[in-house]
C-alpha cells in the first residue's frame, strides 16, 4: 500500500510542472476601436476554448496613447506578450533587438516564403529586418477625405460638384462654411490629424517637390522651397491667419460621425465607415456623407496622396518561448478572419485574397481609397521616425501657434532632423 502511495505522489509531483507549462497567460495590447472590441473578444473566447490552458488578457489604450505607453513599458522591461501600433512608432523596436521573428510554424505557415506570399507584394517589407520577418499587419491603412454632405448643404454648397480637389480650393470651401464666435470657430470647413504629421502632412511637401530625406539617407529636409509654402500654408490655415482651423480644436474625426453641423470635411480611413455606423446609424443609412481624393496643390510637381501605413502585430522577445509561439498562433487565427475586419471594423488587412474579395469590391468609396493607395506610399519609417514626427509638430505648431516664421521654423527643423539622421 505504501508502494502504491508512494508511487501516486511521484506521479503527483512529476506533472506539476507540466501542468504549469501548459497554463499561459498572453497580454495584449491595442488601441481602442468599439467595434474591433466586440469581435476581438469573440475571437479570444473561441481561441481560448480550442486552447485549454491558454488566457488572452485584452488591455486597450486610447489610440494617441499607445506609443508613449508602450515605450513606458519596454523601457522598465514590462512589455506586454503582443501589440501593436503604426510602423513608424514601432520600427524602432525591431532594430533594437526587442522583438520576436514571426515563428511561421505556430502561425499555421509551411514556410516563411508562404506569410509572404499569402499578402499582396510589399506590406512586410516595413516589418522586414535583416532577413527576418517581426510583424503581421492588423490592418494597411490609407486616408481621403470624408465629406458631410449635410453642411454642404447648410452653407449653400452641392457636395457633389463643389467638394475641394485642391489644397487652394480647401481653403476657398472651408471659408465658406466656417462659422465663428469671435475668434472661436463653432464650425469648421475641415481640419487636419494633427498627431499624424508624417502620414499627411509629409505628401503634401512632396505634392510640391519636396523630401523628407534625401535618396542615399544620408541629408535632411530636402527642397526648401517646397518646405518653405507647406508651412506657409499651414500658418495662414491656423488662427493666427484665415483662421480654420487649428490642433487646439477637437480632432475633427472624432466630431464628423456625430453630425452636430460643427465639422464638414475630416481625414480618415476606411475604418471610419464602421465607426459612423456605429455611432450614428441614421446618418450612415442615410447615405449624407461620402469619401473624395486626397487633394493637391495647383502647382503640384507630383501627384501625391496620403502615406499608407500599417498597424502590425508583433511579439516581445523577451517573453518565454511557449508564450511567443503560442501567441503567434493566436495573432494567426485573429488574422483568419479579413473579411469580418472589413465588414465590421473597416479594417484592411492586406491578403491576397480579401483584396480581390467580393466583400472589399462592394465596401462603400473602397474604389476611392483603392485608387489612392496607388498614388501614395509607405509612410516614412525609421529608427527614430517618431522623433522626426516630433520635430515637423514643433515647426507646423509654432508657425500656426507661436508666432514663428516659416523661415525660422524651417531652418531649426533642419538642423533638429539632421541630427536625428547623423545619430542613427
Amino acid at each position: 500500500m505504501k508502494k502504491i502511495i508512494l508511487c501516486l505522489m511521484m506521479i503527483f509531483l512529476l506533472t506539476l510542472p507540466v501542468c504549469a507549462e501548459k497554463n499561459i497567460e498572453i497580454t495584449y495590447w491595442t488601441h481602442e476601436d468599439p467595434n474591433r472590441t466586440e469581435i476581438e473578444n469573440r475571437y479570444i473566447e473561441e481561441f481560448e476554448a480550442a486552447n485549454p490552458g491558454v488566457t488572452i488578457k485584452r488591455v486597450t489604450n486610447p489610440s494617441n496613447r499607445m506609443a508613449e505607453i508602450v515605450l513606458t513599458a519596454f523601457a522598465a522591461n514590462q512589455g506586454p506578450d503582443m501589440f501593436n501600433l503604426q510602423i513608424e512608432d514601432e520600427y524602432a523596436y525591431i532594430v533594437n533587438n526587442r522583438l520576436a521573428p514571426i515563428d511561421y510554424k505556430a502561425a499555421g505557415y509551411d514556410s516563411l516564403e508562404a506569410v509572404y506570399e499569402d499578402y499582396i507584394p510589399g506590406v512586410l517589407d516595413p516589418v522586414t529586418y535583416q532577413g527576418n520577418l517581426y510583424g503581421l499587419p492588423m490592418e494597411l491603412t490609407n486616408w481621403c477625405i470624408y465629406l458631410n454632405k449635410r453642411v454642404f448643404w447648410d452653407a449653400g454648397l452641392d457636395p457633389d460638384k463643389d467638394y475641394p480637389k485642391t489644397w487652394e480650393e480647401m481653403v476657398e470651401v472651408s471659408e465658406k462654411i466656417v462659422i465663428r464666435d469671435g475668434e472661436i470657430i463653432t464650425r469648421r470647413g475641415f481640419d487636419f490629424r494633427y498627431p499624424y504629421y508624417l502620414v499627411a502632412m509629409v505628401p503634401m511637401v512632396e505634392q510640391l517637390g519636396g523630401k523628407l530625406i534625401s535618396d542615399d539617407g544620408k541629408e535632411a529636409i530636402i527642397n526648401d522651397e517646397a518646405w518653405l509654402k507647406f508651412l506657409t500654408f499651414m500658418q495662414e490655415w491656423g488662427p493666427n491667419g484665415k483662421n480654420l482651423g487649428s490642433p487646439t480644436y477637437t480632432n475633427a474625426r472624432s466630431l464628423f460621425n456625430k453630425d452636430n453641423n460643427d465639422i464638414a470635411m475630416c481625414t480618415s480611413g476606411l475604418y471610419q465607415q464602421g465607426r459612423i455606423r456605429s455611432d450614428n446609424p441614421e446618418f450612415y443609412e442615410s447615405g449624407d456623407w461620402s469619401v473624395i481624393p486626397f487633394p493637391v496643390f495647383e502647382d503640384a510637381v507630383q501627384d501625391v496622396a496620403s502615406a499608407y501605413y500599417g498597424h502590425y502585430y508583433v511579439v516581445n522577445q523577451q517573453k518565454p518561448k511557449e508564450n511567443q509561439a503560442m501567441t503567434w498562433k493566436f495573432i494567426s487565427y485573429m488574422l483568419s478572419h479579413p473579411e469580418e475586419y472589413l465588414v465590421k471594423v473597416g479594417l484592411i488587412q492586406p491578403k491576397v485574397s480579401l483584396m480581390e474579395s467580393k466583400e472589399f469590391k462592394e465596401m462603400p468609396y473602397s474604389d476611392v481609397f483603392r485608387k489612392d493607395m496607388e498614388r501614395g506610399h509607405i509612410v516614412y519609417y525609421g529608427e527614430n521616425s517618431a522623433i522626426i514626427q516630433q520635430h515637423i509638430r514643433e515647426a507646423v505648431e509654432s508657425v500656426m501657434l507661436a508666432g514663428r516664421t516659416p523661415e525660422a521654423a524651417l531652418q531649426i527643423l533642419k538642423l533638429k532632423v539632421q541630427e536625428v539622421l547623423e545619430e542613427e
